[in-house]
């Protein structure tokens, strides 16, 4: 391996740590918590070095937010890629969503709640936020029905299970219904 490989690899590294360990302690203290000093201390490099890799927080937001994409991207598929029933699929589908948002809260805040300077639904957005919205899309343009453009019904799918994630968190929906909120919302597609 050469100076310049082993160099691009060691920097690859303390990048994975720096979004790790802001991801971890977002997730055990919020994200107010995560500041570049503290990460600093945790991962043991100074602030400077940090600082040449993100050009602060909202830089390392937005490669959490990335991370967080692929994974959910990942869950989604995963959840859906054995079913063969398209209402089944659906309904794998939402509960995979909600599950990954109520078990990675920082990394869904990071995705969809703080600027972490990432752009969505332009030439421009990075490709592990055009998965995620791939993911979603695979599943639910086959059901948008006729004479339905399947991206506007998967954004509005998506907003939908958005609006119960965020909500049931606030704690602003009834404890105990998820399920009957999927079935609802799954029995009201136009086509299955």
């Amino acid at each position: 391996m050469s100076v310049h490989e082993r160099k691009q690899r060691e920097q690859a590294d303390r990048e994975r740590l720096i979004v790790a360990t802001a991801r971890e302690l977002a997730e055990q203290q919020g994200w107010d918590a995560v500041t570049t000093r503290r990460l600093a201390e945790r991962i043991e490099y100074s602030q400077p070095v940090l600082y040449s890799h993100f050009r602060g927080k909202r830089e390392i937001i937005g490669a959490v937010a990335l991370e967080g994409a692929s994974e959910m991207a990942a869950a989604l598929r995963a959840a859906t890629s054995a079913v063969d029933d398209p209402r089944a699929r659906v309904t794998a589908l939402a509960r995979a969503y909600l599950d990954f948002a109520e078990r990675n809260l920082a990394v869904y805040d990071a995705m969809f709640q703080l600027d972490g300077g990432l752009t969505f639904a332009h030439e421009d957005t990075p490709a592990p936020l055009k998965d995620a919205f791939a993911a979603l899309l695979e599943c639910l343009g086959e059901v948008a029905g006729d004479g339905v453009h399947p991206g506007l019904f998967t954004e509005v799918f998506w907003a939908s299970l958005h609006g119960l994630a965020t909500l049931t968190r606030a704690g602003r929906l009834l404890p105990g219904e998820a399920e009957q909120r999927v079935k609802l919302l799954v029995d009201r597609l136009p086509v299955i």
